[in-house]
C-alpha cells in the first residue's frame, strides 16, 4: 500500500478526509492519514443496502424502531447511531490532536432545514460525542443556525456552498457567533462542493446545447475554489476550507497545494489514488487563465451567479441549481430510507 496521502500532507497544506465510510473503511482511511470524515443524509440508506453492511445496519435500525415511534425521527436516530460508530473510530485522531482534528460531521433531515429543526437536531446529534461536527446547509435559515451554533461553541461544517455570496454570508455569521461567544471559536469549516458544481455545469451545458470548451468545464470549480480560498485568506478567518463532492480523481489532485481538507469516498477515489501512488505535485495555485473565466462567465449564467459576490441573494441559496442538484440525492435516499422504515414497521 502506498503512502500517497501521507506524502501529500507532509509536503503541502492539503489534508485528506474521507466521506460516507463503513467502519472498515474508516480504519483504512486513518491508516492512510485521514484526519476527518464527512457523512451526509444519504449515509443511512447506503448502509442499509450496502453489500457487506446491510445485515448489521438493519439490526441497528430495528432496535431504533423499538424506541422511536415517529418514522422521521427514527431516520434521524438511525443516522446518529450509525455516524456515532464512525466518530468512535475517529476519536483517536481527535484525542491525539487535542480536538483540532478527528471530527465526523452529521446533517439533519434534508426535508426540513428550518432554523428550529436545524438547531433541535444539532443539539440532539451532538449528544453522540465530542468529535461530532454539525453539518449545516448555507441557506437562509442555515446561516442563522451557523451563527447560533458557533456562539454556543458547537463545531460546524457549513455545507452546500456553491457561490461566493454564500461564502461571505457564512464568514459573517461565523464572526458574529464568535463575537457573541466572547471571542471563543469552535472548529468550523466551509464546504465548497466543487464536484457537484462541475457536474451541474456539465449537465446544463449538454441539456441546453451550450457550446463551451471542455477545459472550461474541467476548471470551473477550481476557478471558484481559488477565489474562495483567496477571500478566506484576505479575511484572515479561522474558518477552514473543505473541498467536497468529488466526481473524479482530479477533484483531489488539482487541489493539492491548497490549504484545504479534501473529502473523498474510499471506493473509487481514495483507493484509486493509493493504487496510482502519484508524485506530489502542487497544482492548485496554477492560475486559471482569464480567457477560461471569461468563457464561463459569458456562457454559463450559473457560474456567473456563483463567481461574483453580489450575484445571489440569501433567499435564493436553497433553490440555486447546483445546490438543488446536490440536495436531490440526499432527499431521494432519505425518502427510500423512510420506505424501508415503513416496511419494517409493517412486518
Amino acid at each position: 500500500m502506498s503512502d500517497y496521502f501521507k506524502r501529500v500532507q507532509a509536503k503541502t497544506r492539503t489534508q485528506f478526509w474521507i466521506n460516507n465510510v463503513t467502519e472498515e473503511e474508516a480504519h483504512l482511511a486513518i491508516e492512510n492519514g485521514a484526519v476527518g470524515c464527512t457523512q451526509n443524509p444519504s449515509y443511512g440508506y447506503k448502509m442499509l443496502v450496502h453489500p457487506t453492511q446491510s445485515g448489521r445496519s438493519m439490526e441497528i435500525l430495528r432496535q431504533v424502531l423499538k424506541e422511536e415511534s415517529d418514522d422521521d425521527m427514527a431516520a434521524v436516530a438511525f443516522q446518529r447511531e450509525m455516524v456515532s460508530k464512525i466518530a468512535a473510530i475517529f476519536r483517536e485522531v481527535y484525542d491525539k490532536t487535542n480536538g483540532e482534528y478527528g471530527y465526523v460531521s452529521i446533517q439533519g433531515t434534508p426535508f426540513d432545514e428550518s432554523y428550529d429543526t436545524i438547531m433541535r437536531l444539532a443539539h440532539y446529534n451532538r449528544e453522540a460525542g465530542d468529535n461530532i461536527m454539525i453539518k449545516i446547509p448555507a441557506t437562509d435559515d442555515g446561516i442563522k443556525a451557523i451563527e447560533q451554533c458557533v456562539s454556543e461553541g458547537i463545531p460546524v461544517n457549513c455545507t452546500e456552498v456553491m457561490s461566493m455570496a454564500q461564502v461571505i454570508d457564512v464568514l459573517d455569521a461565523y464572526d458574529r457567533g464568535v463575537e457573541r461567544a466572547g471571542g471563543k471559536a469552535p472548529v468550523a469549516y466551509i464546504s465548497h462542493i466543487s464536484g457537484i458544481f462541475d457536474e451541474f455545469l456539465t449537465k446544463k451545458a449538454k441539456s441546453e446545447g451550450i457550446e463551451i470548451s471542455s477545459e472550461a468545464l474541467f476548471l470551473a470549480s477550481k476557478a471558484m475554489a481559488q477565489k474562495v480560498r483567496h477571500y478566506m485568506d484576505m479575511r484572515s478567518t479561522k474558518m477552514r476550507l473543505i473541498n467536497g463532492g468529488a466526481r473524479g480523481l482530479h477533484h483531489f489532485t488539482e487541489w493539492v497545494g491548497c490549504d484545504v481538507s479534501n473529502t473523498i469516498n474510499w471506493l473509487g477515489t481514495a483507493d484509486k489514488l493509493i493504487e496510482a501512488d502519484l508524485p506530489v505535485i502542487e497544482r492548485f495555485n496554477d492560475p486559471v487563465a482569464l480567457d477560461i473565466i471569461d468563457e464561463l462567465v459569458n456562457k454559463m449564467e450559473d457560474f456567473r451567479k456563483a463567481y461574483f459576490t453580489g450575484a445571489l441573494k440569501s433567499e435564493e441559496y436553497h433553490d440555486f441549481g447546483p445546490v438543488e442538484l446536490f440536495c436531490s440525492s440526499f432527499r431521494g435516499h432519505w425518502k427510500k430510507e423512510l420506505e424501508i422504515i415503513k416496511e419494517e414497521r409493517n412486518r
